[in-house]
């Protein structure tokens, strides 16, 4: 008997019905953005505690595999996440190692906004810096997610750097504005309005935690981001793309990272 060959029809017709569905919840409400406001705070509370000891600094993590070339990826999402009406919470960190990486190096490449196209692609397609004011500026860039879908979106940044000694530092990074973009690169090119955006992502924060020792360079990234819920009955096919994508943008900004800092 012939095994009938998978089709992607039904995951584009019913994520078609997703994107359809979702214009009536396209911004956030107050409670959600507060919720999110709170749990991201507790998250940089527990991230200056554990910033007060070298031996604290990175959690726990598995250094052995990272040697490797491994990563560990872990997904810290709440089951309370499930909580926030018409919206998602995705928290998950990552740990990489860079052999020969410093600390000076990954520095300066977090903070070489020009270069990310080249670094990120294809993920990012333009970005640079607006405003620099020591270890604070403001970035924007232009970002692309492909998963059976392809979206793309203006994102600006809050960022801040600290560095504790020459072999350990630390960043934050805010959105404070994300853009759905309709007809990317063509002369239809616009900004979708609040009530035609989709929620593919309402928030982002990001927190770089680095350490060099062991001829190289830890690098621990924590990323919380805040899409719009999944409506009834489409989760069977909708979840795994809503949920994959913060996991798998994770993996590839440390895969990128770390070539980046071989080169």
């Amino acid at each position: 008997m012939k095994r009938r060959p998978f089709s992607l029809f039904p995951a584009y017709l019913t994520l078609s019905l997703y994107v359809a569905s979702s214009c009536a919840a396209a911004e956030p409400a107050p409670p959600i953005v507060s919720a999110f406001n709170v749990y991201t705070h507790g998250i940089e509370l527990r991230l200056a505690q554990q910033h007060r000891s070298r031996i604290t600094f990175l959690a726990r993590h598995n250094e052995t595999g990272e040697r490797r070339g491994e990563f560990t990826i872990e997904q810290l999402t709440p089951s309370s996440s499930g909580a926030l009406p018409g919206a998602l919470l995705h928290h998950w960190r990552g740990t990489a190692f860079a052999p020969g990486a410093t600390a000076a190096e990954f520095e300066q490449l977090m903070k070489d906004f020009t270069a990310y196209p080249q670094y990120f692609s294809p993920q990012v397609l333009q970005a640079k810096v607006l405003t620099l004011h020591g270890d604070h500026l403001q970035a924007w860039m232009r970002v692309r997610q492909r998963h059976i879908l392809t979206v793309v979106m203006d994102t600006t940044y809050d960022i801040t750097y600290a560095h504790l000694g020459g072999q350990h530092g630390y960043s934050a990074s805010q959105s404070t504005r994300i853009s759905e973009i309709d007809n990317p690169g063509t002369i239809n090119e616009r900004v979708l309005s609040s009530s035609e955006e989709h929620g593919f992502l309402w928030r982002q924060n990001t927190y770089w935690s680095y350490e060099e020792r062991d001829g190289g360079l830890y690098m621990q990234i924590e990323s919380v981001s805040l899409t719009r819920s999944i409506p009834r009955g489409l989760g069977w096919v909708v979840r795994p793309f809503v949920e994959s994508i913060p996991r798998e943008s994770l993996e590839f900004t440390l895969r990128s990272t770390c070539n980046a800092l071989r080169k």
